[in-house]
């Protein structure tokens, strides 16, 4: 006990307004780090691995567990080394987030008249029962995936976006992505949430849950069997809307309002 103290003494007589400065950067990149992970799988590994390796310290020190502690104490850099190949899909989202945190002081795309249009569309198609996937492109780059699809290059219109989606037509299957107001791509394959999703949502709003959970992206899904509509955004789904609420959900997630309950 006596080391120790003598330990902290000497050491804090050395602590200076540098050593200050080191250790708040340390703490404000573990906290940004945390914070970036925060709601993620990673997350839930992060607090599960620290809870064991407290523990296996613990034991080791008090037992006297040589092999234990000799691993501990040299096992850091491996640490280091895998954690980005464990958890690169949650470090990759992020970045992402991190980007697009900053892509918003540079602006957003303009949807206001694309909104009417795709509400009015989705509507009508819902009233007919015609499947439909429409994903808004916001500040992460859907190029990726568009690029696999029917490039269109069109001012979106109810009409278009309703003949796109006309069953049989030659782009009906797969989403159509809008990136402000220009129809981007059609037929485009996206990737399925592995949510498990009410039996009566299908492979059409699992595609438009996926792309939630990897990019910014807000999806409207029409429903082929039953005409209901829903929105995905930051992975979480919005079911049953009627005309008003549709309007009113799709404002606040482009427009970054303070959000909607599901």
């Amino acid at each position: 006990m006596n080391d120790f103290i003598d330990f902290l003494t000497e050491n804090f007589e050395q602590f200076d307004a540098t050593s200050a400065l080191d250790v708040f950067l340390i703490w404000l990149l573990i906290f940004s780090v945390l914070m970036l992970l925060r709601g993620t799988t990673a997350m839930a590994v992060v607090r599960g691995a620290t809870i064991l390796l407290i523990g296996a310290f613990i034991l080791g020190r008090i037992f006297d567990l040589r092999v234990l502690n000799f691993l501990l104490e040299n096992s850091f850099l491996g640490l280091l080394i895998a954690l980005p190949v464990i958890f690169q899909q949650e470090i990759r989202r992020a970045l992402e987030r991190l980007g697009r945190a900053g892509a918003r002081a540079f602006g957003h795309l303009d949807y206001d008249e694309t909104l009417e249009t795709i509400s009015e569309a989705a509507l009508d198609m819902s009233r007919r029962k015609v499947g439909a996937l429409i994903v808004l492109e916001r500040e992460t780059g859907l190029s990726e995936y568009t690029e696999r699809g029917i490039p269109v290059d069109a001012v979106p219109s109810p009409e278009l976006i309703e003949n796109i989606f006309y069953p049989n037509s030659p782009l009906h299957d797969g989403a159509l992505v809008l990136r402000g107001d220009r129809v981007v791509a059609a037929s485009v394959t996206l990737p399925l949430s592995e949510n498990v999703l009410p039996g009566e949502l299908g492979t059409r709003h699992r595609a438009g849950l996926g792309i939630t959970e990897r990019t910014d992206a807000v999806s409207l899904i029409v429903s082929e069997e039953t005409g209901r509509i829903s929105v995905a955004a930051d992975g979480r789904m919005y079911t049953r809307l009627d005309e008003a609420r549709l309007r009113g959900l799709l404002q606040q997630l482009i427009h970054g309002a303070n959000g909607a309950s599901a």
